[in-house]
């Protein structure tokens, strides 16, 4: 693939779409990254605009009544890091992906000769780990991210939603990023890369993390929780959002799952329909990139018309795909401006924060926000579409 020579947040997102990547799934050797190590100015997220600190722990759950789908054998893992409403002044500093983490992306997208591991895996976020929570019930979203993409990738959108109130779980799905790390020094790379070419393969993904997430809410709101926090859980408001199939799970993690209240899919192609019946009037939010309106995806055309509850087309002008993730703010600031989505980085976080904050305030919170009623004067890029 030759693209992967030119270093532009371009075409860092063409190598980021869900499909098969000829590096994806294989063993890399370790090793000094080819890049140089003298690092750059570490790149930092925009600072989360709630009005609390933000705390952040990290679990490692095990579902043992599942064979992981892409292994063929073991059980079916899952990385989650947990963020929370906390106080300030307390806990310590995170980081944004381990070493190994962002090396295995950064070779997978063949960027590893121009970005130094240590510059990507040093990005600046502001949640602390420990951190003391701020006490009382607050409503959970899980966060899905893309297909081969970790989930660190939906960092500043994860700190902000904490920052506003919310208990937040971002899940990594074994097997499906291009690397994740596990307790012990284990990291898996992208098996289902080998496995996944088509729809079908595509609809295996969205259900197979639809049944992550039930296992997860077992986890987190059972009576024997795996998170030392889950009395912060109200386990009566509970929502998903996702990017690309992690937006086309929030879907199917609806249809699986009647405690997932509210969904938001982010720029994914719906590859388990929404049933003819709907989700039970249920709100869900379709926030899609500037080609990603009527006509453009014949799921979001078919499943529009499905939708049986609140409902919003969304799209901003000027973006793309990975428009609502981290990778346009980091881009930006490593010099590699995308002329193809010209929303700037920092644009694209607050947009994506707005939009999706507003969302589950309305529906889990019982706020109103008109920013979800039509265009905004101060957000000429929003689009509101009506098929």
């Amino acid at each position: 693939m030759n693209r992967r020579r030119t270093v532009t947040v371009a075409a860092l997102c063409a190598l980021l779409l869900p499909l098969p990547l000829v590096a994806a799934g294989t063993s890399v050797a370790a090793g000094t990254p080819a890049a140089s190590d003298t690092l750059r100015a570490l790149p930092e997220l925009p600072r989360p605009t709630g009005r609390f600190a933000v705390g952040q722990d990290t679990l490692h759950l095990v579902d043992r009544s599942r064979t992981d789908p892409w292994a063929g054998s073991g059980p079916r893992e899952l990385m989650v890091t947990m963020r929370y409403p906390a106080r300030p002044g307390s806990g310590g500093p995170v980081r944004y992906l381990t070493d190994e983490e962002a090396r295995l992306f950064l070779v997978d997208r063949g960027l590893d000769r121009q970005i130094p591991v240590k510059t990507l895996s040093g990005t600046k976020s502001f949640a602390r780990s420990g951190a003391r929570p701020v006490e009382g019930r607050h409503p959970l979203i899980v966060l899905s991210p893309g297909f081969t993409v970790p989930r660190a990738t939906l960092t500043a959108l994860a700190e902000d939603l904490a920052s506003r109130g919310y208990v937040v779980a971002a899940v990594d799905h074994a097997y499906e990023s291009s690397g994740t790390a596990f307790p012990g020094g284990r990291v898996t790379t992208c098996l289902a890369c080998e496995k996944v070419g088509d729809e079908a393969g595509y609809k295996r993904v969205s259900d197979n993390r639809a049944r992550d997430v039930s296992f997860l809410l077992d986890r987190l709101t059972g009576r024997h929780p795996a998170w030392n926090r889950s009395g912060l859980i109200d386990r009566d408001r509970v929502a998903m959002a996702g990017h690309s199939i992690g937006g086309a799970s929030a879907a199917a993690a609806m249809v699986a799952d009647p405690r997932v209240k509210a969904g938001v899919d982010m720029d994914g192609t719906l590859f388990t329909p929404v049933p003819e019946t709907g989700l039970g009037g249920r709100p869900f939010l379709l926030l899609g990139a500037q080609d990603h309106g009527p006509g453009t995806d014949t799921s979001w055309d078919r499943d529009w018309h499905r939708l049986d509850g609140w409902k919003r087309w969304i799209s901003f002008a000027g973006s793309g795909h990975f428009t609502f993730t981290d990778v346009p703010a980091i881009g930006d600031q490593l010099g590699l401006p995308d002329p193809q989505t010209p929303l700037p980085g920092d644009r694209s976080v607050e947009l994506t924060r707005r939009y999706v904050a507003a969302f589950f305030d309305q529906h889990l919170k019982g706020l109103p926000r008109p920013v979800l009623d039509g265009p905004s004067a101060d957000a000429p890029e929003v689009s509101f579409l009506n098929p």
